[in-house]
């Protein structure tokens, strides 16, 4: 075969592969671009629907105490307290003890100066005298009688009159002994003493002061006495708690004053019954005060321990909508839907709050959910960045 024949068919097979080539490299590229295209348009549409769906953050919902911390307010109270009056009518003649004074059962407060009841116990003394007199008297006439009728000396008749005599003596004397007690008991209170241990809370007498016995009338109070090395604490418990609060419930109390101590106490005993008008129930707890720092008539903070029956599931507040149907969460479902629940709130924490029905531990609950809200919306999740825990 000639050379130039030969160049001429290698040429025409190169023209030949190269028309071949072409098509295949201007398809394959053809396809390769239309597969980003589509890949592209996917990511694109992917985006868009993305940007369309508005992205909520998602909580789970805490257990909560198996306790309620149950804090009220109580009163302070003596465990006695009594107010001291006079006995018997007379002047002040001096006291010994003022406000603040620690005194023990039967020291001397003060005195009175009661010279009415002075002379009717010197008049009693002297008829008790007289009466004795006449007493020895009748015993010693009518046995003389008795032995001058054996000899009908006198007649029955006087010696039943000397024996009744005798008796009658006998009687005058008991009555004037009787009045000489009395009035030796009313000389007595003369002298004002405490009723018990305690502290002296008040004092309304001065030197010189009329006063009456009894309570009668006004400012016939001398002194006011408490007993504080144990005190009273007074509380009135909601009727929905009255089953919980019993006596032997264990406490701890704390006072505005006394911010760095706690006072340990227990229910010591209860009404029994719930107040009609207040719609609580009282109960009263002892607590010791050796120290004397609780002072009767102070507030305090009586904070009770109350075992639950239902642990409550707790969430922040935040995610509570008020709405027209109730209280309601936002919660989302596997579908990434939006599911409204109606709620049973429970105690209200400030932050937080008790959920007693509605939802689940494992619910996705919308955090911050807004007012827009609708029933069936899709939404992004994303997930919280910290758990709030419950109270």
């Amino acid at each position: 075969m000639k050379p130039d024949k030969v160049i001429n068919n290698n040429r025409s097979g190169k023209r030949l592969l190269w028309f071949l080539l072409i098509p295949i490299l201007l398809t394959t590229s053809a396809f390769f671009a239309a597969q980003a295209r589509q890949k592209l348009s996917q990511q694109l549409v992917g985006t868009t629907k993305l940007l369309e769906l508005q992205t909520v953050n998602v909580i789970h919902p805490q257990r909560g105490k198996s306790s309620s911390d149950l804090t009220l307010p109580g009163m302070i109270q003596a465990f006695s307290q009594s107010p001291v009056y006079a006995r018997v009518d007379g002047y002040v003649r001096t006291w010994y003890v003022d406000i603040g004074a620690h005194v023990t059962k039967g020291q001397l407060l003060a005195e009175i100066d009661a010279p009415e009841v002075d002379q009717q116990l010197n008049q009693a003394r002297a008829m008790l005298n007289q009466a004795g007199t006449s007493l020895e008297l009748a015993k010693v006439t009518a046995p003389r009688y008795q032995e001058l009728i054996k000899t009908n000396s006198v007649s029955q008749q006087e010696v039943d009159q000397n024996n009744q005599n005798l008796a009658a003596q006998n009687a005058n004397v008991q009555a004037a002994a009787a009045a000489v007690s009395r009035l030796e008991q009313m000389q007595g209170f003369e002298k004002i003493v405490a009723p018990f241990d305690g502290v002296i809370t008040l004092r309304k007498t001065d030197f010189g002061d009329l006063v009456n016995a009894g309570n009668a009338g006004v400012g016939r109070e001398l002194f006011r006495i408490s007993q504080n090395n144990i005190v009273r604490v007074f509380v009135t418990v909601p009727e929905e708690f009255s089953k919980q609060v019993m006596s032997g419930t264990k406490a701890s109390m704390d006072l505005t004053e006394l911010p760095n101590r706690r006072f340990s106490a227990s229910v010591t005993r209860t009404t029994d019954a719930i107040d009609p008008n207040s719609r609580t129930l009282t109960v009263e707890l002892d607590v010791p005060n050796p120290s004397g720092q609780l002072l009767p008539g102070a507030y305090a903070n009586v904070h009770f321990q109350l075992p639950l029956n239902v642990v409550p599931l707790v969430l922040p507040s935040s995610t509570i909508l008020f709405q027209a149907a109730g209280p309601q969460v936002g919660v989302v479902n596997s579908q990434n839907q939006v599911e409204l629940r109606n709620v049973t709130l429970g105690h209200d924490f400030g932050d937080t709050i008790e959920i007693m029905s509605g939802v689940r531990q494992k619910d996705a609950v919308i955090a911050n959910p807004p007012d827009s809200l609708t029933n069936g919306s899709r939404v992004a999740v994303q997930p919280a960045s910290g758990q709030q825990k419950g109270n």
